[in-house]
């Protein structure tokens, strides 16, 4: 039985230890490799008091915004929920502030996530997409800003981890960037504003509802305008050829 195993090991043995001799590979472990560790930091490591935090700020000085920011931004970086981070942002600094630190620490967070997967997984992605993957990577490196928008509205990952994926496709970092920011603004006003409201418990009104119902009606406006444009690039200019506009995306995807 064991010599009978030891052939079927071999090859499996020489394939990874010629796939770990690939500089892309290498990198691409060491990405997986410090997700993974993220993730395990996130599940042991307890998450600080919101009543700390406005005594942290205030010790801080006139250097609390930009620890915010950075502060925010490596957390997010790290894996941690943008709605933790978005929550204690409004809770220190008020609803406006808050909005606006919480939307710096998702752009500067959007910023690195993406380097990161760039330099660390593109090479090794992009040896290896076929086929479809290599339709919806061409996908990815057409992408507009409101495709962008579209992909962080939906719920399938968390918002760091979509920016790392981002960096290993073939996408543009304007774009990406560009539509990280518009897609957070909602919930960062809605969010900031709970925050907010939930440290004076008296204080809760509409107006710390009314930014969360801005960020719904925002979020269904930008994804009917996303399906509206994607629409009329699936039909083509008028007068062109049905062969020419088929270009205008991967081969049986409508223009996606």
């Amino acid at each position: 039985m064991t010599d009978a195993a030891r052939p079927g090991r071999r090859p499996v043995a020489r394939r990874l230890a010629g796939l770990l001799r690939q500089p892309s590979a290498r990198r691409f472990g060491l990405l997986l490799l410090l997700l993974a560790g993220f993730g395990v930091t996130l599940l042991l490591v307890p998450r600080p008091d919101p009543a700390d935090l406005p005594r942290l700020a205030d010790s801080l000085g006139g250097y609390g915004p930009p620890a915010a920011v950075l502060g925010g931004a490596l957390l997010l970086v790290a894996l941690v929920p943008r709605t933790f981070v978005t929550l204690a942002a409004g809770a220190v600094f008020g609803p406006v502030q808050g909005a606006a630190y919480a939307l710096g620490a998702a752009l500067l967070a959007a910023a690195i996530g993406f380097t990161v997967g760039r330099v660390l997984g593109r090479d090794f992605v992009a040896e290896r997409v076929r086929g479809r993957l290599a339709r919806l990577d061409g996908w990815f490196a057409r992408q507009s800003v409101f495709g962008v928008v579209t992909v962080r509205l939906l719920p399938i990952a968390g918002f760091g981890l979509v920016s790392y994926g981002y960096g290993t496709t073939a996408a543009r970092v304007l774009p990406f960037l560009t539509g990280s920011v518009i897609a957070s603004a909602p919930t960062a006003i809605g969010y900031a504003a709970i925050g907010a409201a939930a440290t004076s418990p008296g204080s809760i009104n509409w107006y710390a509802a009314a930014p969360a119902s801005l960020g719904l009606i925002a979020s269904v406006l930008l994804v009917h305008r996303w399906w509206r444009a994607e629409r009329r690039r699936a039909a083509g200019p008028a007068g062109r050829p049905a062969a020419e506009a088929g270009h205008d995306g991967p081969p049986g995807a409508s223009g996606r």
